[in-house]
């Protein structure tokens, strides 16, 4: 990681900005606008810092193209960001009315009582992609200048503080090298400061706090989510979580089912990457979810029309990083670790981090000083927030579940009852690469008749396949593109065979003994660069363009 942080001169026809967001997801739009709102209004009262350039770098080339959610959204920070409008004006597509838990078993369903921090009463079912476009609107509409297509590829830094960021090459030809009519070289932006709203796993993210050894109490944790779209003959007329079946003996994580329109509905599967079984397929274990009767009545009928995937930071409070700030550098939202699995929240988390970010920066461009202290409000002001307060309150919830489904459950029953006291203390972790994996023998997989993550996918009516699933994401990225994906030379059959399954994008195969890697396959969810081979900044405008999810 070290390689991306930047230590020679910008470049002498670097674009100079005042503060620079690194990601246009919910987090980075949201402390934009806000950021823009205390200039314009500290300006008009004869007390503001002059004009501040502000800009948001997008990786996709368009705003929402790489957004991926459930999303039952808490319109809270919504709220806090636009006070003069009203629920129905934000980018909702209905309020939650009905919602219901299920335990399921292969078989049937045995509806439970919602856990008090899944229930959604004053919350709306949403597209995160048509909340960012949104966003963006509103963004632009405060001269926020929105840069769609440059991923950023490094960190430019002085000492130990951070004054920008130099964007990925475009246009290079399978080998990395300049490919003609199309490249375009990189650009390095300057800031006074740069917020880091990458979302999961954002590779300069990673860079910073490994360089400046920025500690947590646990090491993050990750989950993988997939999730399809379909345009159904019946409405869906609740909002439906489950767990138990698939993931009673390997895995944590359920189901979900929103009903976005009566005519639409959003089905995924998340899937913590801490499971055992080497070849537990996340893809596959969705396609058998689609045919339980649960499901199966809701789909039938009905045509799959969009497909997405991307990894979800599960580790809470305790993989909170100790400062999310340092000298010219702010990190906000998903980046941060920002999402309470207990709730299944992340959006309103993230947008009232980029909002305090914003507060933050703003008083210190007003004393003229970007240092580390000067930035350190930020982190104070989060950690003394709902945002860590709610991440507090639920701490070892998802945590509990390392001791398997049954004690999980008892524990995270007590935590819910004792809002958090019981059990005290905390769950330490280990990195989910560092949780052991093991290859079942065909034959156990082949005995396995309990719907366990080990049985093979069931091909069925509804089920759709790797290859047809990456072209309903939308991916159009070129064929000759370098392969952004750092794999080692030496990958043993078993590591293979376990980059085969765990991809829910069908990147990885297995040729012989080989490793065979399709990059432009990739929808950028992050999976590998948990488990294994790293992922690295791409050219602009490559992976998914999701248009509903």
């Amino acid at each position: 990681m070290d390689s991306l942080i930047l230590r020679e001169p910008a470049d002498a026809e670097a674009v100079p900005l005042d503060v620079v967001f690194v990601g246009g997801g919910p987090a980075g739009l949201a402390g934009a606008i806000e950021l823009a709102r205390l200039v314009a209004e500290g300006n008009e009262a004869g007390d503001g810092v002059g004009e501040v350039e502000i800009g948001v770098l997008e990786k996709a080339e368009g705003l929402g193209d790489h957004n991926l959610s459930g999303a039952v959204v808490n319109p809270r920070a919504f709220r806090e960001l636009f006070p003069g409008m009203e629920v129905p004006e934000f980018p909702f597509r209905r309020p939650v009315g009905r919602e219901a838990v299920y335990m399921l078993t292969e078989r049937s369903a045995i509806r439970i009582p919602a856990p008090p921090t899944m229930r959604n009463h004053g919350n709306h079912i949403a597209s995160i992609c048509e909340i960012v476009r949104w966003l963006g609107e509103r963004a632009e509409e405060a001269g926020v200048m929105i840069l769609p297509g440059f991923p950023a590829d490094g960190l430019l830094v002085h000492g130990d503080d951070v004054i920008g960021v130099r964007t990925a090459p475009r246009g290079l030809n399978r080998d990395g090298e300049p490919g003609g009519a199309n490249y375009m070289p990189p650009v390095d932006v300057t800031a006074r400061v740069t917020v880091l709203s990458e979302g999961t796993r954002g590779a300069l993210t990673q860079a910073y706090l490994d360089w400046q050894e920025v500690e947590s109490a646990n090491p993050q944790i990750h989950s993988l989510g997939v999730k399809e779209l379909w345009e159904v003959k019946r409405p869906l007329d609740r909002i439906v979580h489950t767990m138990g079946w698939p993931l009673i003996k390997d895995g944590f994580g359920g189901t979900f089912a929103y009903p976005l329109a009566d005519d639409l509905v959003a089905l995924g599967l998340v899937v913590s990457l801490d499971y055992g079984d080497a070849r537990l397929d996340v893809h596959g274990l969705l396609q058998r979810v689609k045919h339980h009767p649960l499901f199966r009545g809701i789909l039938e009928g009905g045509e799959m029309v969009e497909w997405g995937a991307k990894t979800i930071p599960e580790g809470g409070y305790h993989s909170l990083p100790v400062r999310r700030h340092g000298g010219g550098i702010c990190i906000v939202g998903d980046a941060a670790g920002y999402v309470d699995v207990a709730s299944l929240k992340g959006i309103h988390y993230a947008m009232h981090s980029g909002i305090l970010a914003a507060r933050a920066i703003y008083r210190a461009l007003k004393a003229d000083d970007v240092s580390e202290a000067a930035l350190a409000p930020y982190t104070e002001a989060v950690d003394r927030s709902y945002v860590v307060s709610d991440l507090k309150r639920n701490r070892n919830m998802r945590l509990a579940f390392k001791s398997g489904f049954v004690m999980g459950g008892v524990k995270a029953s007590l935590a819910t009852v004792t809002g958090g006291r019981v059990p005290g203390g905390r769950i330490p972790t280990d990195t989910d690469a560092e949780e052991g994996k093991w290859l079942a023998a065909d034959s156990e997989r082949a005995a396995e008749a309990d719907g366990s993550p080990a049985a093979r996918e069931s091909p069925g009516p509804l089920a759709v396949s790797k290859v047809d699933a990456v072209f309903k994401s939308g991916n159009q990225t070129r064929d000759d593109i370098p392969s952004h994906l750092i794999v080692g030379d030496d990958v043993s059959a078993e590591v293979a065979e376990m980059y085969v399954h765990l991809c829910p994008a069908g990147v990885y195969e297995r040729d012989g003994d080989r490793l065979r890697v399709n990059a432009p396959n990739c929808v950028d969810c992050k999976a590998t660069d948990v488990l294994g081979p790293r992922w690295s900044p791409r050219e602009g405008g490559s992976g998914p363009r999701y248009r509903r999810m």
